[in-house]
């Protein structure tokens, strides 16, 4: 072989290697679904580095070996930023957040804005700069008018690309710009934190307090060989100077950042109103006490980039931006056991058991542990010292654990093989995290559907509060729900503290409660995944518990924001022995099962009677469940999954796999536009349309060959 074939040999081989290492680090950090184990990984590194060291000549600044860090910097300089990094105002309350609306709205003059809510990261602030894909500069902060150059050490990131990814041919995104600001947040996770600590404990070095402090001191360092070892995360929140494209909105930027492989905050789709926003919000408060890195708050952005130029600014921050914060708190304390609560569902949830610690002015001994994964991702162990937190007016929860603190050999926590009330068998969630109690008869469980069953949510008997629920079931006066309409007098008068004046008031609650509706009805069981609004769609369907009953699984699936999941659920309680068994008692009973039913639907349009259709990714005009809606409206179904029994799928923004399934299967793919299209009269024959036709958002890129 001739030097020249050799080198071209050797240059086919060493972008090879690159392509898949940068995939596989894709894979692993961004998508947390790796293809391939940590040693087929490291050979495949290893070889790279190989290849690189007997080559110095093709040395290439986006090469991923580039992320171990090279040689020490002497300090720091000072870079101007192209577009001002401002600060955004704060709120604490939803008062003020309402008063941000309302501003927004006069100032658009009728305008109606659409918001999307990301995740406030609390890490330190980036500026990552790519010249024609070319990761080339990396700023902080700073003053807000400049910030240091910190590139050696961004280049460490492993889920900021060192090079942007391009679309496939055909694909919706055109070359890379020219140039290309991506602002975001560097973050550190507790898991590393964690890890960290330990380590700089083991070498009798300075504890970390929090992750944000962690990711500034990592980011301050000299060298970068040091900061690639503290394994720092990156999350892209919004665009800084732009050459060469123009996303158009906030939605619209995120779905093209992550085409071109930049991770982006976690974030809603566009919401129509500040109702939806305050939804999201108080949502998205629960959900953090499960994520593994620090949020401190919601970020509220106006999604449309037209309307934001016509907001402006004021001296200090965009007036198209508001972060709606919470208040958090946190202290050591040490876990000193766990306890595991049944549900009226029968899920094992288990509590952290604190040597009690003052929060925020509140003595706290127990603490949130979620689920049996959690406690095994963050190896939480009794004796460990443990971070809890309260943020706001939410339960408190465990963080993280302080790994340098823990006394050798402590053992790992073994989530219960049995029921810890009844000792019945226990079993997990098929593709789900919950593990639950079997056994029907579980006075757990029956304690906690029972007090649902009576709350003012359900039935609403009054005067039927815990303690009376506990004295009844362990007395053994109910055994089903259905025998709360069986009590009598003397049953209760025979209670602790129940005398025949309460007696007579918990039976004219319960007499009452008899006549609440089938809606009521349907939410007091408890059916898994059904709440009030499901339990009204269903009882307003259908009219009576006997109609419903009777109803196939693809019938429950058609009624308007039910779905499969839901109406497996609902099918399979009322053919269970256990469902009928209820209905049936309860009618012996005189409980009243039937509803008022909703107005006849319209004739089914054309082009969707018959039709099956998935909707996926974020939308311009609807939320998905209105998308959803609407279809069901037109005489459509939904479904959550594609098969080949899938006739349409509705792709907005993000659509993740299931666009890539559809594409797979050949079924036809539209965007909102074309949905309308189709809703109208004006789309024809649509059996035949592809994703290009109408504009669907191709986002994965190609996949390797696999190794040999």
């Amino acid at each position: 072989m001739t030097g020249g074939s050799m080198t071209e040999s050797v240059k086919e081989r060493l972008q090879e290697l690159r392509r898949l290492v940068e995939y596989h680090n894709h894979r692993y950090y961004v998508e947390a679904d790796p293809e391939l184990t940590d040693l087929e990984f490291d050979r495949l590194l290893e070889e790279l580095k190989g290849v690189e060291a007997e080559h110095p000549e093709l040395a290439s600044p986006t090469s991923p070996t580039q992320r171990v860090g090279g040689a020490p910097i002497a300090g720091f300089r000072q870079v101007e930023h192209a577009v001002p990094m401002l600060s955004i105002e704060n709120t604490y309350n939803d008062a003020e957040l309402r008063e941000f609306d309302q501003r927004v709205r006069r100032l658009l003059e009728g305008d109606e804005p659409r918001y999307v809510v990301e995740h406030k990261i609390d890490g330190v602030s980036a500026a990552l700069v790519y010249e024609r894909g070319v990761f080339t500069l990396g700023l902080t902060r700073g003053d807000g008018l400049r910030g240091d150059d910190i590139t050696h050490n961004l280049r460490t990131v492993r889920d900021i690309p060192l090079q942007l990814r391009t679309a496939p041919s055909g694909g919706l995104f055109p070359d890379v710009p020219d140039v290309l600001e991506i602002r975001g947040e560097v973050y550190m996770t507790h898991t590393d934190l964690s890890r960290l600590n330990k380590e700089q404990s083991e070498r009798g070095e300075r504890l970390f307090a929090n992750p944000r402090n962690a990711a500034a001191g990592s980011l301050k360092l000299l060298d970068p060989r040091e900061c690639s070892r503290r394994n720092l995360r990156f999350f892209a929140h919004s665009e800084g100077r732009a050459e060469g494209w123009d996303a158009g909105s906030h939605s619209a930027f995120f779905a093209k950042a992550r085409g071109y492989g930049i991770e982006t905050v976690p974030h809603s789709g566009p919401l129509r109103s500040i109702d939806e926003v305050l939804e999201h919000c108080a949502r998205a408060l629960v959900e953090r006490e499960t994520l593994d890195y620090e949020t401190d708050g919601m970020v509220i952005k106006v999604d449309d980039f037209s309307q934001r130029r016509r907001l402006g600014a004021t001296s200090k921050s965009p007036r198209w931006v508001i972060a709606y914060k919470v208040e958090l708190w946190q202290a050591e304390t040490r876990l000193e056991g766990v306890s595991v609560q049944v549900g009226k569902t029968g899920v094992l949830t288990p509590v952290a058991e604190l040597a009690t610690v003052e929060i925020a002015g509140t003595k706290v001994s127990r603490a949130s542990l979620h689920n049996a994964d959690e406690i095994a991702r963050k190896d939480i162990r009794v004796g460990d010292h443990v971070v809890v937190e309260k943020a706001g007016k939410i339960i408190p929860h465990v963080v993280r654990v302080e790994l340098e603190k823990r006394a050798d050999g402590t053992p790992p926590y073994a989530f219960p093989t049995k029921c810890p009330v009844c000792e019945g068998d226990v079993g997990r969630d098929e593709g789900g995290i919950y593990i639950r109690c079997l056994n029907p008869s579980c006075p757990a469980q029956l304690k906690e559907r029972l007090g649902f069953f009576a709350s003012r949510t359900a039935l609403d008997i009054d005067g039927m509060g815990g303690a009376l629920v506990e004295q009844l079931v362990d007395a053994g006066l109910v055994r089903e729900l259905a025998d709360i309409f069986a009590l009598t007098a003397d049953q209760l008068k025979g209670l602790e503290r129940m005398g025949e004046r309460s007696a007579q008031r918990i039976l004219g609650g319960i007499a009452a409660a008899k006549g609440r509706g089938l809606a009521r009805v349907l939410t007091a069981l408890g059916v898994r995944h059904v709440g009030e609004g499901t339990a009204r769609l269903l009882a307003e369907e259908f009219g009576g518990v006997r109609e419903l009953m009777a109803a196939s699984r693809e019938r429950l699936a058609e009624v308007e924001g039910v779905g499969p999941v839901v109406a497996e659920s609902v099918h399979s309680f009322f053919q269970s022995d256990a469902g009928r068994a209820t209905v049936e008692a309860f009618e012996r009973h005189g409980v009243r099962l039937t509803e008022g039913r909703r107005a006849q639907k319209p004739a089914p349009r054309p082009g969707f009677e018959g039709k099956t259709f998935v909707v996926t990714g974020t939308m311009k005009n609807r939320s998905r469940q209105e998308m959803e809606a609407f279809i069901r409206s037109l005489g459509g179904k939904t479904s959550s999954s594609v098969s080949k029994k899938t006739d349409f799928v509705v792709a907005g923004a993000e659509p993740g796999g299931k666009l890539d399934k559809a594409r797979r299967l050949g079924v036809a793919v539209l965007d909102e536009d074309g949905l309308d299209a189709l809703a109208s009269g004006a789309g024809g024959d649509a059996g035949g349309t592809s994703a290009r036709d109408v504009g669907a958002i191709p986002l994965d890129f190609a996949v390797p060959e696999p190794l040999e």
